[in-house]
C-alpha cells in the first residue's frame, strides 16, 4: 500500500511517516499543495493523509481537484481546523474522514486500516474485465494487458457502456446518450467514428466490437484474446 502524506510540519510528517511504515505502508511526503496535486496526477496511491493549511495551494483545493478527476482513493484530513464548519467543508469536498490535531497515532492507524479495507472491497466490485481488457469504474481507468490505455473521454464513455453489457447488444441510441454528456452537438456519424477508433486500439489484443445490423454494437473477447 502506498500513502501520500501532505504535511508542512517536518516533525509531524516524520512521526506520521514512521507510523505508516509500522503498518507496512510505503509513504511519499510532500509539504505543499502544488506538490501534492502534481503527485496525485502523476503517481498512483492507495490513500492520502491531507493537511488543510498547506502552502501554495490549500488542502481543500487539492481534495476538490482530486475528486474532480474521478480519483476515489480514501482521504483522511489531518488539521488544526476543528470548527464544525471546517469539518463539514472537508467532508462535503470529498474527504472520507477527519481528525483534528492533536490526535492519537493509534487512532489514525486504525482509521486508515478501515478506509483502505473498504476501498479494496469496493474496488473488487468496480472492475469490469473482458479478456485482456479491464475497466475500473471507480477511477475510469482502462487497462489492456495490465497497462493503462490512453483514451479520450468519448472513447471511455462508449467503452464503459459496451463493457457493462459485454456479450450483449447495446443500441446506437444508448451509446449516443453516453456521448451526449461530452458534446451535445455530435454529428450523426459520431458513434461510428469513435467505435472505429476503439476497434483500432482493441482488436489487435483480441477484443472485438461487432456491429449487429439494425440493433447496435456488441463487445466480446476472442478465444485468443481471453487467454
Amino acid at each position: 500500500m502506498r500513502i501520500l502524506l501532505t504535511e508542512d510540519d517536518p516533525a509531524l510528517a516524520d512521526l506520521l511517516t514512521r507510523a505508516c511504515k509500522q503498518e507496512g505502508y510505503s509513504v511519499d511526503w510532500v509539504s505543499d499543495g502544488v506538490a501534492a496535486d502534481l503527485a496525485l496526477t502523476t503517481e498512483t496511491y492507495d490513500a492520502m493523509l491531507l493537511d488543510l493549511g498547506l502552502p501554495r495551494m490549500d488542502g481543500l483545493e487539492v481534495l476538490k481537484r482530486l475528486r474532480k478527476r474521478g480519483n476515489r482513493i480514501p482521504v483522511i484530513i489531518l488539521t488544526a481546523r476543528e470548527a464544525i464548519a471546517d469539518r463539514v467543508a472537508g467532508l462535503d469536498s470529498g474527504a472520507d474522514d477527519y481528525l483534528a490535531k492533536p490526535f492519537a497515532v493509534a487512532e489514525l492507524q486504525a482509521r486508515l486500516r478501515v478506509h483502505l479495507r473498504r476501498h479494496q472491497n469496493a474496488a473488487a466490485t468496480s472492475l469490469l474485465e473482458l479478456g485482456r481488457l479491464g475497466f475500473d469504474t471507480s477511477t475510469q481507468q482502462v487497462f489492456l494487458d495490465g497497462k493503462e490505455m490512453d483514451l479520450s473521454g468519448r472513447e471511455r464513455a462508449l467503452l464503459s457502456s459496451l463493457m457493462h453489457k459485454a456479450g450483449k447488444v447495446v443500441s446506437k441510441q444508448a451509446l449516443a446518450s453516453a456521448l451526449s454528456n461530452w458534446d451535445a452537438t455530435l454529428g450523426s456519424n459520431a458513434i461510428e467514428v469513435y467505435i472505429h477508433r476503439l476497434r483500432k486500439k482493441l482488436e489487435p489484443k483480441g477484443i472485438t466490437i461487432r456491429t449487429v445490423r439494425g440493433l447496435g454494437y456488441l463487445i466480446e473477447a476472442s478465444d485468443e484474446g481471453a487467454g
